[in-house]
């Protein structure tokens, strides 16, 4: 039986949600699976993976083939890493500590990378607020003076209109 380390998607119209699944490869994509892996949500900026790394690379030591967008997941969450350091392990080339240290690395690396997209986005989406909001000021400094000259044209109309009315007032009385 061959195993496929593969999606399996949820979710509703539009707003898809993956769990990741090692299935048989003979079944079908939403239908039966072995082991739940994880899940994956494309909707979060960025992407949103929670992953049992550990799970996936037992897979993988067993001959399961990941799908090439699980691979790109896996690569992602440092599963295919943990995998070749666990071969290098086996062969001699490193003691399980190194491994270990090597992975915690790699993991601290790019937790910073996520970190700093994050910050990159929160910090994009403010300046973009700022920009709308002076935007949205200069409009309404504009719209202000556009409709300025027009009431004080009504106001000298008014006073040069009172002058005359009082002298006819006047007139009016004697």
């Amino acid at each position: 039986m061959s195993v496929k380390i593969r999606l399996q998607r949820h979710g509703k119209k539009g707003k898809p949600y993956y769990w990741i699944v090692a299935a048989d490869a003979r079944s079908k994509r939403d239908g039966k699976y072995l082991e739940k892996l994880g899940a994956y949500n494309p909707n979060t900026n960025p992407a949103t993976v929670e992953l049992d790394v550990d799970g996936a690379v037992k897979w993988l030591q067993n001959g399961a083939q990941p799908t090439d967008t699980a691979k790109a997941i896996l690569s992602y969450k440092g599963a295919l890493l943990k995998n070749h350091l666990a071969g290098g392990v086996s062969k001699g080339a490193l003691t399980e500590e190194q491994a270990e240290a090597k992975f915690n690395a790699w993991l601290d690396e790019k937790a910073g990378k996520v970190d700093a997209k994050s910050q990159g986005l929160v910090k994009a989406n403010e300046e973009a607020k700022a920009k709308a909001l002076e935007a949205e000021k200069a409009a309404n400094e504009a719209r202000i003076a556009a409709n300025a000259p027009a009431v004080e044209d009504v106001v000298e109309e008014t006073t040069e209109d009172a002058p005359v009315a009082e002298a006819d007032a006047s007139n009016e009385e004697e």
